[in-house]
């Protein structure tokens, strides 16, 4: 059994509350756009760490980090990629690589939105963490957290770190 923290969009920001959250985890994946490298190093040094790269990505990351990540958990096949999509909106090319590689589970991030849903077509679970980190348009800092029981996904939970702060540089609506 392994339990697996999920985030994603950092955007050079790791709230301190993840390391509390991602306590108990045994791994953690990082579903892309990092930003500042040395947030690698602070999740590194707390748990074994998985991740790919995403568009604002700059060389630091994607030199510890592939564009895709394709790999098994126990008896999951898993594949991660920051720009993907999801269920009947994937992102091109998305739909046939999961064709191609059969994952059970496929997790994205970019868009800012927390989602997990089936792909009923597909066979294949699709999460998205949301984003972590203070940039962007979402109102709301989140993460996932489950478990992978050798080929059942499963305990999957929600956390919300709470509201987003407004960075100065951020519009003001």
């Amino acid at each position: 059994m392994t339990k697996i923290g999920l985030l994603s969009d950092t955007h050079s920001y790791l709230p301190e509350n993840v390391f509390k959250h991602f306590e108990d985890c045994d791994e953690i994946w990082h579903a892309g756009d990092v930003g500042d490298a040395t947030i690698l190093k602070s999740l590194r040094d707390f748990k074994p760490l998985r991740g790919v790269y995403g568009n604002i990505d700059g060389q630091k990351v994607r030199a510890e980090f592939p564009l895709e990540n394709i790999f098994y958990c126990e008896e999951v096949k898993v594949l991660l990629k920051h720009i993907g999509g999801y269920p009947g909106r994937y992102a091109p090319g998305v739909r046939d690589l999961i064709k191609k590689e059969k994952p059970q589970l496929f997790i994205s991030g970019h868009s800012h939105i927390l989602k997990i849903i089936y792909d009923e077509k597909l066979h294949c679970l699709h999460m998205n963490p949301g984003a972590c980190g203070k940039q962007g348009w979402h109102q709301v800092q989140t993460l996932i957290k489950f478990v992978i029981d050798k080929k059942e996904i499963k305990d999957c939970l929600v956390i919300e770190l709470g509201k987003k702060l407004k960075n100065e540089s951020e519009p003001k609506f």
